[in-house]
């Protein structure tokens, strides 16, 4: 409900979290996964995205939790000027549906995740988790949902400028849904390396994060929808 009161608390040395949820039940549920994490503190609650946006930069927290949908603003604007505050935060969305159709404006906000609220405790700690190492996670659902936004891309397109054969497999794996470990499994090499050669691509291709590679990718024409793993190469 609009006007709903903020809490706020101490800052913590693992990673903060700020939840924005009108839905008092859905934050309390919220409140209380992410406190079976040691690493993961909830430093504030909002119940709009105006007090998201206010407590944000009041409490500066590692990662914020948006919900699409709230009064006073919506998720996705607030989300915008979350991520135009100094020392911006990471800011994860949640919704009910995965057929939100503010996904693609949400990719183009700079968000680093997108979940439905229906996913599974360790999927939210993933996507937490990856947003503060810039790893961006999207919930399998929504990245279908980002395949099927380009199903109308253009023919596939040449090899970007610039990419080694491997980084350009790399970006490939992960616009088709892959994890580091599945793409490590994949190409038969080590994690390590498979976050070496995504740091080198978004270097490169001026990427902030999986989210937008995943839409860059399907932008560009590089994968098409039914696109399956590519084999590994010497």
């Amino acid at each position: 409900m609009s006007g709903a009161p903020e809490s706020s608390t101490p800052e913590s040395s693992g990673i903060g979290i700020l939840i924005a949820d009108d839905e008092v039940m859905i934050r309390a549920g919220l409140r209380l996964v992410i406190g079976t994490q040691p690493d993961l503190t909830v430093l504030g609650e909002a119940s709009d995205g105006l007090t998201a946006i206010e407590l944000a930069a009041r409490v500066r927290p590692d990662v914020v939790l948006l919900d699409v949908a709230m009064p006073r603003m919506d998720g996705l604007e607030a989300a915008r000027r979350i991520l135009s505050l100094p020392r911006a935060p990471r800011v994860i969305m949640l919704t009910t549906y995965d057929t939100d159709g503010n996904l693609d404006r949400a990719l183009r906000a700079g968000v680093s995740g997108f979940l439905l609220k229906v996913s599974p405790p360790e999927h939210l700690f993933a996507a937490i988790r990856s947003a503060v190492r810039g790893e961006a996670l999207l919930d399998p659902a929504v990245t279908r949902r980002v395949i099927e936004g380009y199903v109308q891309a253009p023919a596939a397109a040449a090899a970007p400028g610039g990419l080694t054969a491997r980084e350009e497999q790399v970006l490939r794996l992960i616009a088709q849904g892959l994890s580091n470990a599945e793409i490590a499994a994949a190409l038969s090499i080590s994690e390590a390396t498979v976050s070496t050669h995504i740091n080198r691509l978004l270097a490169k291709l001026r990427l902030r994060d999986r989210a937008q590679v995943v839409r860059y990718a399907y932008e560009a024409g590089l994968v098409r929808p039914g696109d399956r793993p590519a084999g590994s190469v010497g």
